[in-house]
């Protein structure tokens, strides 16, 4: 069992920005970051909702991006704690599935799966194709298990992906328990800690929020499969344009109070 956390703290936090799901479009993430940058203030954090991966055609452009700006924002604050956080998505989620494709019962099937529902785009960004996934997953563990490793090998080449996957988190929140943010929603009747695919897989408990969860004043999340743009109810805030599926960027500034102060869109 590993003992890396699977949460995120914002430590004292005056403002959190929010990055909806990027989905491997890589220019509309330099154009937000180029919106976003002289908006920071100090006590500024900094969330990625998950799914940087994903359906669009520059996923390893998108992770670079992501490096780049996250270096950029730690440099000007510097931290023991994380100021910038990213959390895993359905997308990312897949991802890792997919590199352990050899312990599926029916990895074919699970492959196709996955393949239906966008990684194949992340599949193709480290050396991979859909045909070539589709003949391994016919082989049996020891070829899926050779080929799984030459994906790994694939992702460590590209400098500081691998560090990036492993700093995945599930769900974030502020250190005054007023923010959570988490990548599609949750389900309102479990515990923070019991949520486990929820996260990725739960949105329409989240979208029926009619009282505060967990005592947070307002939950975000930057996926929507309907992606309907900005949605704001008394305790949520959904931010969805449909990056990656011809729709733009969009993040959100909350304060801490729950009160969505600004919003960018690239």
């Amino acid at each position: 069992m590993s003992d890396r956390p699977i949460f995120a703290t914002l430590p004292q936090a005056r403002r959190v920005w929010a990055v909806a799901s990027v989905h491997g479009e890589a220019e509309r993430l330099r154009r937000l970051h180029d919106l976003l940058w002289p908006r920071l203030q100090p006590g500024d954090r900094l969330v990625y909702l998950g799914n940087l991966l994903g359906h669009g055609a520059a996923v390893a452009e998108t992770l670079d991006e992501v490096l780049l700006f996250r270096r950029a924002v730690m440099a000007v604050e510097p931290a023991e704690a994380a100021h910038v956080v990213l959390l895993r998505g359905g997308q990312e989620e897949m991802w890792q599935k997919l590199l352990q494709l050899q312990f599926a019962t029916d990895p074919k099937a699970v492959l196709d799966w996955m393949l239906d529902n966008g990684v194949g785009a992340t599949l193709e960004a480290y050396g991979g194709s859909v045909e070539e996934a589709r003949r391994q997953a016919a082989t049996g563990v020891v070829g899926i298990t050779r080929w799984t490793q030459q994906l790994r090998a694939s992702i460590q080449a590209h400098g500081g992906h691998f560090e990036v996957f492993g700093a995945l988190r599930r769900a974030a929140f502020t250190d005054d328990g007023g923010l959570l943010f988490v990548n599609a929603g949750l389900d309102p009747s479990r515990p923070l800690e019991a949520q486990r695919d929820s996260f990725w897989w739960g949105g329409a408990g989240f979208a029926g929020l009619t009282q505060p969860y967990g005592g947070y004043r307002r939950i975000v999340r930057g996926f929507e499969r309907s992606h309907p743009g900005l949605v704001e109810s008394p305790f949520t805030v959904t931010l969805d344009g449909g990056c990656g599926f011809g729709g733009p960027l969009l993040a959100g500034c909350l304060a801490l109070g729950g009160e969505l102060l600004e919003t960018l869109e690239a």
